[in-house]
C-alpha cells in the first residue's frame, strides 16, 4: 500500500514538498469547475493507495472546505485503502463553543463533515482548539510547528527577551516557546470586542527594558498583535518586538496594523500560502518536513508522540 498525495487547490507548493521529501507519487488532480462556481475536482489513480489529501481551509475558507470534502469523496470513490486528511490550518477551529443561544459550533460540524466524506484519520498543525480531537469521530493527530519556529526564533533572541502570550489562551504556548528559547513568560489580559477588534487590559510579568517575542497560534486581523504591543510598550518593554504564529492569515487590515508597529521579525510557518509584503518584516518558515515526517510515521505504524502538540 504506497504513500500517494494528492493536493488541493489551496496550497499545492505545499503539498508537492510534502511528496518530494518523502519520495511518494504525487497524483495528479483536475480542478474542475462549472461556470457557475460549482466545484468538481478529479483526482487520479489512488486504488489500494495509502491516500493523503493535503488541503488547509483559509483564505478563502469555505471554498477551501467544500474542495476538500469533494477530493475526500473523490479518493473514498475511486477505491482508496486509507484517507487521510492533511489540514495544516484547520478553519472553523475558533467555533468550539457557543458564546451566545443561536450559535453553531463550527468545529464539530466541520469534523463530522471530513469523516463523512471519507477521511478515516485527519492530520492538523496547532489547531486553535485543543479540543477538536474530542469532537471528531475519527482519529486526529494534532501536530505542532513549535519546533520549527523556536528553532528560528533561536537565532535571534536576546539573552533578555521575555516570551509574551497575548491574551490567556496563548499561556501554555508561550510556555512550550520559553522552555525551548529558556526565556520567562510574561501574559496580556485581553477582552474581544468583535472579530476585528481586541481591548488588552493588563499584563502579568516584568517587560521593563526588555526586548518581547509574542507568540500565538495564528495572526487573522492583527488585533490581539497589535493590543499586546500596545500594553507592552505602555509597560516599558522595549521598542524591539518579535512576532511568532503557526498560521500567517493577515486577513483584512492585519498588514496595514502591523506594518504600524515597531515589530522586528515576523515569523509564521507556510501551513498556508502567505505572499511576501513590503511593510513587514515576513519570514516564512516550512513545515514541509514535519508533515512528511508524520505522513511516514503513520504509513509505518509508528508513534507520532514527539511531534504532537501539548495541550
Amino acid at each position: 500500500m504506497g504513500v500517494r498525495v494528492v493536493a488541493g487547490t489551496a496550497h499545492p507548493a505545499l503539498a508537492g514538498a510534502v511528496a518530494a521529501t518523502l519520495g511518494a507519487v504525487s497524483v495528479e488532480c483536475e480542478p474542475m469547475c462549472f461556470p457557475d462556481g460549482e466545484l468538481r475536482p478529479v483526482v487520479g489513480h489512488v486504488r489500494g493507495g495509502d491516500v493523503y489529501v493535503v488541503q488547509p481551509t483559509g483564505p478563502a475558507v469555505n471554498e477551501c472546505v467544500i474542495e476538500l470534502l469533494l477530493l475526500l469523496d473523490a479518493c473514498r470513490r475511486g477505491g482508496a485503502d486509507r484517507i487521510t486528511a492533511v489540514v495544516p490550518y484547520f478553519g472553523y477551529a475558533r467555533q468550539d463553543r457557543r458564546t451566545r443561544s443561536g450559535q453553531p459550533v463550527g468545529a464539530r460540524v466541520m469534523a463530522e463533515a471530513l469523516a463523512a466524506a471519507g477521511a478515516d484519520r485527519m492530520l492538523v498543525v496547532d489547531p486553535h482548539t485543543a479540543a477538536l480531537e474530542a469532537m471528531c469521530g475519527i482519529p486526529v493527530d494534532m501536530l505542532t510547528a513549535v519546533p520549527v519556529l523556536a528553532g528560528a526564533l533561536a537565532q535571534e533572541t536576546a539573552e533578555t527577551a521575555v516570551v509574551v502570550s497575548p491574551d490567556l489562551g496563548a499561556v501554555k504556548l508561550a510556555e512550550h516557546y520559553a522552555g525551548r528559547l529558556r526565556r520567562p513568560v510574561a501574559v496580556v489580559r485581553k477582552t474581544r470586542v468583535s472579530g476585528m477588534s481586541v481591548h488588552a487590559e493588563e499584563l502579568v510579568g516584568d517587560v521593563a527594558g526588555r526586548p518581547a517575542v509574542i507568540v500565538d497560534d495564528m495572526i487573522s486581523t492583527g488585533g490581539t498583535v497589535e493590543a499586546a504591543v500596545q500594553v507592552l510598550l505602555g509597560h516599558g518593554a522595549a521598542p524591539d518586538i518579535t512576532v511568532a504564529a503557526t498560521h500567517g492569515l493577515l486577513a483584512g487590515p492585519a498588514r496595514e496594523r502591523l506594518g504600524h508597529l515597531p515589530i522586528r521579525r515576523l515569523y509564521v510557518t507556510n501551513t498556508l500560502a502567505v505572499d511576501a509584503t513590503p511593510e513587514l518584516p515576513l519570514q516564512v518558515r516550512s513545515v514541509a518536513s514535519l508533515l512528511a515526517d508524520a505522513i511516514n510515521r503513520l504509513h509505518h505504524s509508528e508513534p507520532l508522540d514527539s511531534l504532537l502538540m501539548r495541550t
